[in-house]
């Protein structure tokens, strides 16, 4: 053995070990914030012990995974269901962790090779990998529901159909490669948002149009999450409903305070709450949806209910125009200000996209018997919301590019990041 190649042991060993820290940290933190979450949620009493089997389902779904609900309710009866909605408040809670535990290595360097980078990815990802796996496998539950007393339960113990269950488990093929995806985005936004970390020789050129405005875009959908935690506690301390407010912080609130954003550019959604389903805060929001048609979700059909819903694009624009100057006061200073505009504007849309991909919410559950659906009266739902991406994107290419041209003119006067001052004045 040579002498060189006991470091070279040394450091991949303490990769692995830094590797499994991070592995671990995120995912304990995502439980964590599920756990409580959920718990204040009410999902605590659930029966047979279902409460840490809702919560692994909670963080598979966080991560990108796949939870099918199944269902089974005698020989001629039918059950079905499906969902597909994202805790973000959980996913967010993984994103910091996680790419705080990556980049922490790669502190205090400028360059990095491309075999480094992937080398520390990977190990993250096997680890990251096996735990998932683990988690999926764990994240299954039936639960029975009960028909009542009556012609209902009647019928159903004639036909076999009196104890109709329905469960979830999770999809682990589906969970290990689309977590895996989002496992590579964490990575790659962190290196792309972090100013101190290190990229390989031949990407240097792009950091300085790219990471001034990557790193706006984390500001400003960060800035939204914390001004929403402030306006939900002081709702809580105001008007009572702690539980339910701290559920909806803990495992929704970047649903909500995202949504705002992208309405308060002027983005329509359209979508529809029956049954059982609802949203759980605010109620304007439920108020719009809750119709017998699909209903348009903007700023003049929530203005109909509570009228206050145009400061939406004043605080919209407040903090445009904020990242706006931050950014252009991040970037080099030959930059002119037509490009930090362009870049704005592309930085924008791209935010706005991932925002409405993973804001999506589609989930419905029915219970049918020979035919006739909906027999429990109650136990059918129906709750979806989606974007009108192309207008939404068109709106944040628009709002990108005022904001940015302002933000720079604004930063015209202003020290730019790495800019050192002339001795002689």
């Amino acid at each position: 053995m040579s002498l060189q190649t006991v470091p070279d042991q040394a450091v991949a060993r303490h990769g692995w070990v830094h590797a499994l820290v991070t592995v671990l940290a995120g995912l304990i933190a995502m439980i964590v914030v599920a756990a409580l979450g959920l718990w204040a949620a009410g999902a605590a009493d659930l029966p047979d012990g279902a409460f840490p089997r809702v919560v692994a389902a909670t963080v598979v779904v966080a991560v990108g995974g796949s939870i099918e609900l199944t269902g089974d309710a005698g020989a001629i009866a039918e059950t079905k269901a499906g969902m597909s909605v994202t805790p973000l408040s959980v996913a967010l809670t993984g994103v910091l962790v996680v790419a705080a535990g990556f980049l922490r290595p790669l502190r205090h360097r400028a360059v990095a090779g491309a075999p480094e980078l992937a080398g520390w990815a990977a190990r993250i990802a096997v680890l990251w990998l096996l735990a998932l796996t683990g988690l999926a496998l764990s994240a299954r539950q039936t639960f029975a529901i009960s028909l009542g007393e009556g012609t209902l339960s009647d019928i159903g113990d004639i036909f076999g159909a009196s104890s109709p269950r329905v469960g979830f488990k999770a999809d682990v093929p589906v969970t290990l490669a689309f977590g895996l995806l989002w496992l590579a985005g964490v990575l790659v936004i962190a290196l792309l948002v972090s100013p101190r970390a290190p990229l390989p020789p031949r990407l240097l050129r792009f950091q300085e149009s790219v990471r001034p405005a990557a790193y706006a875009m984390v500001v400003l959908l960060l800035a939204f999450v914390a001004l929403g935690a402030v306006i939900a506690l002081v709702v809580a301390v105001t008007r009572g409903r702690a539980p339910e407010t701290l559920a909806v912080i803990l495992l929704g609130l970047p649903n909500l305070v995202w949504l705002a954003f992208t309405i308060g550019l002027g983005a329509s959604w359209e979508g529809r709450v029956e049954g059982p389903f609802g949203l759980p805060m605010p109620q304007v929001l439920d108020s719009v949806l809750r119709t017998p048609d699909i209903s348009t979700l903007n700023l003049r059909t929530l203005s109909e209910q509570d009228g206050r819903v145009w400061w939406l694009v004043v605080v919209d624009a407040v903090l445009l125009l904020a990242v706006a100057f931050l950014m252009a006061k991040r970037s080099p200073a030959r930059t002119r200000a037509w490009q930090h505009a362009v870049h704005m504007a592309v930085a924008l849309a791209l935010t706005v996209l991932t925002v409405c991909l993973v804001g999506r919410i589609d989930a419905h559950y029915g219970l049918s018997l020979l035919g006739i659906g909906d027999v429990g009266g109650g136990l059918s739902g129906e709750l979806f919301l989606r974007p009108q991406l192309w207008g939404a994107i068109g709106l944040a290419l628009l709002w990108g590019l005022v904001t940015g041209f302002v933000g720079a003119l604004l930063a015209s006067r202003v020290r730019h990041h790495g800019e050192v001052e002339n001795p002689k004045a």
